[in-house]
């Protein structure tokens, strides 16, 4: 589950700087291999290593760790590639809120979800 979450989390983060897979692993100093290894989940990697892919994603490393209260599915179409990247006007974010603004999100992420299925059919 972490590793999924980490992997989550360095994907999104590569769509939203639109960096590649080799960008990033240069950038930290890791082979393509390893890279490529870690995010089809067959890798392990050091602290160390998490730190240098923050370094390189330029992302704090606890963002990297970060838990998200999506689905396991929405996960693993994540770290599939599935959803690639989200239509213009569209971004995803976390963040710490209030209850009452993680309701508020909530709402306008069921209705923002709503309008991206009617809008593939």
């Amino acid at each position: 589950m972490y590793n999924l979450i980490l992997i989550t989390n360095i994907l999104r983060i590569l769509d939203e700087k639109d960096m590649t897979k080799s960008e990033l692993a240069e950038k930290a100093g890791v082979s393509i291999s390893f890279f490529t290894d870690l995010t089809n989940d067959k890798a392990n990697p050091s602290l160390r290593i998490i730190e240098a892919i923050a370094e390189a994603l330029e992302t704090p490393l606890p963002m990297l760790l970060e838990s998200s209260d999506m689905s396991m599915a929405d996960l693993e179409a994540l770290t599939n590639r599935k959803l690639k990247h989200l239509p213009k006007g569209f971004i995803w974010k976390g963040g710490v809120l209030s209850e009452y603004e993680a309701f508020q999100v909530e709402q306008w992420d069921k209705k923002n979800r709503a309008f991206l299925l009617k809008s593939k059919k």
